[in-house]
């Protein structure tokens, strides 16, 4: 790492997503929406600051896990705190999110969450941690999500039918 990178390495580490004079903060809203703990969702936040700092020195598009995805997410939604206090000001470039555009680049995403994976495993120098980070396959093959009010309706796994 570059003293230019270490220097904002530090930055994104001190970026501080949740607001201290909120009662619901990033982080209880991360929980809530992912049926995270906390300590997972701190977790990945983390992660999520490393998959910007990649985005940020990489000369090749990047790709997050899924975890990492839903931070980011949650963030755009924040777009005072993502586009001024973060891209602007602390990443001092604009970071756009690009969805899939279907199918015809589903190749692309794998090379690119492979790159991710490599790059991350070059920059900080340890394997990323399988519990954010699933393995290629694992990755894409489960993709068909839909936002459920789980205090309104109960889900039961198809698997135990």
């Amino acid at each position: 790492m570059t003293d230019q990178q270490a220097e904002l390495w530090n930055s994104i580490k001190e970026f501080e997503l949740d607001d201290i004079h909120a009662s619901f903060s990033f982080s209880d809203r991360l929980v809530r929406e992912n049926a995270w703990s906390l300590a997972y969702a701190i977790r990945a936040i983390f992660e999520y600051k490393k998959f910007m700092f990649l985005i940020c020195i990489s000369k090749t598009p990047l790709t997050p896990s899924d975890q990492v995805d839903q931070v980011w997410h949650l963030h755009l939604i924040y777009t005072e705190s993502y586009w001024i206090d973060f891209c602007q000001n602390t990443l001092q470039q604009p970071i756009h999110h690009g969805p899939t555009k279907g199918v015809e680049q589903r190749g692309n995403f794998r090379e690119y969450y492979q790159n991710t994976l490599s790059l991350y495993q070059n920059i900080f120098q340890t394997i990323p941690p399988k519990d954010i980070w699933n393995d290629i396959e694992t990755r894409f093959k489960d993709v068909n999500f839909t936002r459920v009010n789980r205090h309104k309706y109960w889900l039961v796994p198809k698997k135990l039918f």
